[in-house]
């Protein structure tokens, strides 16, 4: 589920460059590194999260959208959302993983 995440929110970064240069006239070299920078970043996270590496860098990746705020206020609230979805994320799949360990200890001493 957070790959999911980490999955749309590239895309959606991603398309906020073409915001960052036409709405918020950032120069546009530095408004493409950061933008396709920061999507890459999150699909290379995606694809890492089975490492012990790759969740940190999937916060790194929350951290990086907010300070796009910073050039563009709209990614403040995109930020905000995909953070949520995250956090989310993360806290259900731990639910998840502990009932699944649940029903296979249960299996166990039946």
């Amino acid at each position: 589920m957070a790959a999911a995440v980490l999955g749309f929110e590239a895309v959606v970064i991603a398309l906020s460059v073409p915001v960052l240069i036409q709405v918020s006239g950032v120069d546009p070299a530095p408004a493409t590194v950061a933008g396709l920078g920061l999507a890459l970043l999150a699909v290379v996270a995606a694809g890492s999260l089975r490492y012990s590496w790759g969740y940190p860098l999937g916060w790194a990746v929350q951290v990086g959208a907010f300070a796009l705020g910073f050039l563009t206020p709209a990614m403040f609230v995109v930020a905000v959302l995909f953070g949520g979805l995250w956090v989310l994320a993360l806290v259900l799949g731990r639910r998840i993983e502990a009932q699944r360990a649940g029903w296979a200890d249960d299996e166990t001493y039946q």
